[in-house]
């Protein structure tokens, strides 16, 4: 199983190979319940095998398509499940991924995979990241509301110790060279190394202050071109130590203050969850208020209908997009010409227009809100903030 990130959501509506099978099953944990899994599974794969038939596939075909699909349907996968059950498969690409929330059962086959559901557990304006960090332990996690991830950064420094040792080594041959190069007095060369005595407290935070720059020029590297929030969390003397060696712009001024490696993840990410939650919905609010006023305005920056929001969102014209949840517009893109047919009801080869919209406006750098039907604003079906 692959763990779900917005990077793992990009990969999966990046060059899809028809068709695409969406399969969403909600799942129970626990209890007598948990014997409806299977027959709810095989009920969903029968309706994923009727929907390519009609689409004219071979049964042949969609049999050895959904073969890894089947497989699954072992005692060993359905004691591992959470809330939720979502399979992607295609002919170049199978991935399942057991999330913390729970879908209505659906299985959609188009030209892409299904996605907007998903955006509960990912939803870009929900990622942060959260450095944990200790003399002896520092790692990155990447996190949203359900889920948090540790991310691998390249040259991170794992302690103190360490980071000191290489730097008295890198100073070292920094004053070899320049012995080498003919100096009479190592005492006279910049790089010398002097001897240690037990350090004060002002030298230690000064080794303190060295780590947290390597720390920081590692995490640079890795997330430089990043707009989520950071939070540090770390023993509170520590904290504003690293504040004045950080070079990330969208570092949070509150922190998670304990020691980290006593830390469970479930933990961390709850408490991350409270300091960063205020300040999505800030921005959502924030975003809602300029749709209003630019919508009062008559603007032309805004969209409200789908066969217009559509083609933004692929030409890259779509910066903030609010879209309904457990609601579909079904209909077909028609690239050529840039132009959508809608239906009410799913035809053979039709597509979520939603779905479509939100898949473009993510692939394009914008920011997709998910709303309950009835918070969407002055009624509307889907709404758009553009770019111009």
């Amino acid at each position: 199983m692959t763990i779900f990130s917005l990077d793992e959501l990009k990969s999966l509506v990046q060059n899809p190979q028809y068709p695409c099978v969406s399969l969403y099953l909600p799942t129970e944990k626990i209890g007598e319940e948990t014997r409806q899994n299977p027959l709810r599974f095989k009920n969903l794969i029968r309706e994923a095998e009727n929907r390519l038939d009609e689409i004219g596939l071979r049964h042949t075909e969609t049999i050895n398509l959904l073969k890894p699909v089947m497989e699954l349907d072992n005692t060993d996968f359905w004691e591992n499940q959470k809330q939720g059950l979502v399979i992607f498969i295609s002919p170049n690409l199978f991935r399942y991924y057991c999330l913390p929330i729970s879908f209505p059962q659906l299985v959609v086959v188009g030209k892409n995979f299904h996605i907007k559901p998903l955006l509960n557990v990912i939803n870009n304006d929900g990622k942060f990241y959260i450095l944990a960090l200790s003399q002896n332990h520092v790692k990155l996690y990447s996190g949203t509301r359900y889920q948090l991830n540790e991310v691998q950064v390249e040259n991170m420094p794992h302690n103190l110790e360490e980071t000191l040792l290489e730097d008295e080594f890198q100073k070292g041959i920094q004053h070899r060279v320049g012995i080498a190069r003919g100096a009479t007095s190592a005492a006279q060369q910049p790089g010398s190394v002097h001897g240690q005595g037990s350090p004060d407290r002002e030298k230690h935070e000064e080794d303190i202050l060295q780590f947290c720059y390597a720390v920081d020029s590692a995490l640079h590297k890795k997330i430089r071109s990043e707009k989520a929030p950071l939070i540090l969390a770390g023993v509170e003397y520590l904290l504003p130590i690293y504040r004045q060696a950080n070079t990330y712009p969208y570092l949070v001024e509150t922190g998670i203050t304990g020691n980290v490696e006593l830390f469970k993840t479930q933990e961390l990410n709850c408490a991350a969850w409270e300091i960063i939650a205020p300040l999505f919905q800030q921005e959502y609010a924030d975003l809602m208020a300029i749709y209003l006023q630019l919508a009062g305005e008559e603007s032309s920056k805004i969209a409200n209908d789908i066969k217009a929001i559509i083609p933004a969102a692929y030409y890259q014209r779509v910066d903030t997009l609010f879209v309904p949840l457990k609601q579909h517009i079904w209909g077909k893109f028609d690239l050529p010409t840039a132009t959508v047919e809608l239906h009410p009801e799913p035809a053979p080869d039709d597509e979520d227009m939603l779905d479509l919209a939100v898949i473009h406006t993510i692939l394009n750098g914008g920011k997709v809100y998910t709303l309950e039907p009835e918070a969407m604003p002055r009624g509307v079906k889907v709404a758009a903030i553009c770019r111009y």
